[in-house]
């Protein structure tokens, strides 16, 4: 339903470090740095996660919001590049908006070989263009990643877009959508057939990696927090909590965060894409 235009406020504020977008009562707001969704918040709520002690400066990657996790999820000793790749800690170019109306705002970011951050520069030997866009809807919103491959040899990468959810508390948190599914146990090394539960919850350090997973639920008290839906793209799904002592291992997370935190990441991780020159590659999500 089109918001009335008349009571609705929609907007986007563009500086060196931050784009924000403003879709009546919904609020967004993206660093350059790693194109990083940092907060959202809807009718006065914050919807997402970002760590007291993480810092927003271009100096580290950001602990919290939504990074975005190229060429490869996890560690690689491929090339030499840092947990995670590159995308999340290299600064972006903002492309402007694409359109604001009163129902939605839509910005877009690019990332090409020589905006990457200057010590990671050159170890990835491909030629290529990522184009983020983010959608801000006043129920939702919505990121897409595209892939370009630009140069004459063919590369292969796995990507994350590292949603981090904010709970009241993890104690009453569920994820539905998982039953049924095989998956990766990271912490345990351990491969799984299937998901017997219907409800997962999370009792201890998690960090599992869901196969062949489109729609996956956060649930706390009974209710939905929030709805991820891969519309192309992504197969993959990741749960992520590092519980109290991992947490404490993490400079750059709070005390306590676990508790109010809970990462539910779509990704390509099992089955990496594999572009050829002037192929390219889209994956998108909508979170409600």
């Amino acid at each position: 339903m089109l918001l009335n235009p008349s009571v609705t406020r929609f907007a986007v504020d563009a500086n060196v470090d931050k784009v924000t977008l403003r879709v009546g009562n919904s609020f967004l707001d993206v660093l350059l740095f790693g194109a990083t969704v940092v907060s959202w918040i809807q009718d006065g709520k914050e919807r997402l996660f970002l760590s007291n002690k993480t810092v927003l400066d271009g100096s580290a990657p950001v602990r919290g919001g939504i990074p975005i996790a190229f060429p490869h999820f996890g560690p690689s000793d491929a090339f030499g590049l840092p947990m995670h790749g590159f995308a999340r800690i290299s600064r972006w170019t903002y492309l402007g908006t694409q359109s604001v109306n009163p129902s939605e705002a839509t910005v877009s970011f690019a990332l090409e070989p020589s905006g990457v951050a200057k010590e990671e520069q050159g170890k990835w030997p491909h030629e290529f263009k990522l184009i983020y866009t983010v959608t801000l809807m006043a129920e939702s919103l919505k990121t897409s990643l595209r892939v370009e491959n630009t140069g004459e040899s063919s590369f292969d990468f796995t990507t994350v877009l590292h949603n981090y959810f904010a709970v009241n508390n993890i104690d009453n948190v569920r994820v539905n959508g998982l039953e049924g599914k095989g998956y990766y146990d990271k912490v345990n090394k351990l491969k799984v057939p299937e998901e017997h539960n219907k409800l997962v919850s999370i009792v201890t350090e998690t960090d599992r990696i869901y196969y062949n997973v489109h729609s996956a639920s956060v649930i706390e008290g009974g209710n939905a927090s929030a709805i991820v839906s891969s519309i192309t793209g992504f197969d993959d799904v990741v749960g992520w909590n590092p519980w109290k002592e991992k947490s404490a291992t993490l400079k750059d997370f709070q005390e306590g965060g676990y508790k109010s935190m809970i990462c539910v990441e779509v990704g390509k991780i099992d089955d990496p894409v594999l572009l050829g020159p002037g192929q390219m590659w889209v994956g998108t999500q909508v979170i409600v």
